[in-house]
């Protein structure tokens, strides 16, 4: 992988950490997520 490409998976993995993150309890079981799935949903996106 380049550097630009593994920088702009970096953001969106973060990007997305932080929109899930900023989500209520009530949002996330809405969506079926728990708040210790968020990571491994966000990593699994950007492999």
């Amino acid at each position: 992988m380049n550097p630009i490409r593994i920088a702009k998976s970096w953001l969106s993995y973060r990007r997305t950490v932080s929109e899930l993150g900023s989500l209520s309890n009530q949002a996330l079981a809405d969506i079926g997520v728990s708040r210790y799935q968020i990571h491994n949903i966000a990593s699994r996106a950007f492999r």
